[in-house]
């Protein structure tokens, strides 16, 4: 049964939100927003409402809303997400949590064979208003079968959309944007970004969802990434600068469709690139990326573009194996060394 709304939940609050925030803090403020708006969204996934989320990031949200709106789940997550996807097609905009990316495999045939191809079946009769949140990556030791990252998996299905923000005011923005895309949309989110702080500005004009932005201006090397890795390499292009390397710093932001025409804009003042993951090269995002600015960009290329990945190794539970399977900004300034060669300074 629908419930009046508590507006003494205990949320963040959308009143005088700070000027700086926590990831999890912007995305919590996304939903209060979106649900307020519109009373077909709502939550479903495990532990999203009594406990508020595994990251806090539905905190507050089933007291206001009640259990009709933020609906906790069973370990079930192809049948909730399925049923998400049911709910998509009558006219429901439903916000998947899926714990950890890594659960996402169970749920892999709602998300692909259901959700990314009911809309161009049914040649545009069906809308699939379908989000499916999830944090992934390599947090602090959580072994191989909790560290994963499946972009690479995703990015190769017709049909849907995926954002990776790397930022609260992009976390806030993209998921808001995707709550109103009528067509399924996958949002990345990377465990150890929840807790990290940045400027918030709900009045600010969003870009387009699917935009790149310029972390950073250079003119020697664009340095391209997405998640954690952005912080990555704007920590390498500090080191850089100590050699007389003027690095640019592009943030995806999105990994289908990916904004191939900043990336030109970009490569072509640099003339050179170095994408950086944290997924494992072999048939990863970065490939794709590299393929196409190659065969786009040639002309404008002094080099190949360049990948720095993660290790093709299941991500060790031993802290120092798992810090090195996966790119640092020391990784960085090395592969942008040898790229570039030595510099006068």
């Amino acid at each position: 049964m629908k419930r009046a709304h508590n507006d003494k939940a205990g949320l963040i609050g959308i009143s005088r939100p700070a000027p700086v925030l926590q990831v999890w803090q912007a995305l919590n403020i996304a939903h209060d927003e979106v649900m307020a708006r519109d009373e077909s969204v709502f939550i479903l996934g495990e532990d999203v409402g009594l406990y508020g989320g595994s990251y806090r990031v539905t905190q507050g949200l089933y007291a206001k809303y009640g259990e009709w709106r933020v609906r906790d789940t069973p370990i079930s997550e192809n049948s909730f997400t399925g049923l998400g996807v049911g709910a998509a097609l009558v006219g429901g905009r439903p916000i998947v949590e899926i714990m950890t990316i890594n659960f996402a495999l169970l749920a892999l045939d709602a998300i692909i064979n259901m959700a990314a191809k009911l809309r161009y079946m049914s040649g545009g009769q069906f809308k699939v208003p379908l989000v499916v949140r999830s944090p992934g990556g390599v947090a602090r030791q959580l072994a191989a079968q909790h560290s994963q990252r499946l972009e690479h998996t995703l990015m190769n299905v017709p049909g849907l959309r995926i954002v990776a923000p790397a930022t609260p005011q992009d976390a806030y923005w993209q998921l808001k944007q995707a709550v109103a895309c009528d067509d399924p949309v996958i949002v990345l989110e990377h465990e150890l970004l929840y807790f990290s702080e940045g400027p918030f500005d709900p009045g600010a004009e969003p870009p387009p969802m699917h935009a790149a932005a310029v972390r950073r201006r250079g003119r020697d090397i664009s340095l391209i990434a997405w998640h954690r890795m952005v912080d990555v390499c704007l920590e390498a292009a500090r080191e850089l600068e100590t050699d007389g390397i003027d690095a640019e710093v592009v943030d995806l932001r999105s990994l289908r469709p990916i904004d191939l025409p900043l990336l030109l804009e970009s490569v072509s003042r640099t003339h050179r690139a170095l994408v950086v993951e944290e997924d494992c090269r072999f048939a990863g995002a970065g490939a794709e990326i590299a393929a196409t600015l190659n065969e786009a960009a040639f002309f404008e290329l002094e080099a190949p573009v360049q990948r720095l990945a993660g290790r093709d190794v299941p991500i060790p539970y031993n802290a120092r194996l798992e810090a090195a399977s996966i790119p640092d900004a020391a990784a960085v300034v090395r592969a942008v060394r040898g790229l570039l060669g030595p510099r006068e300074k």
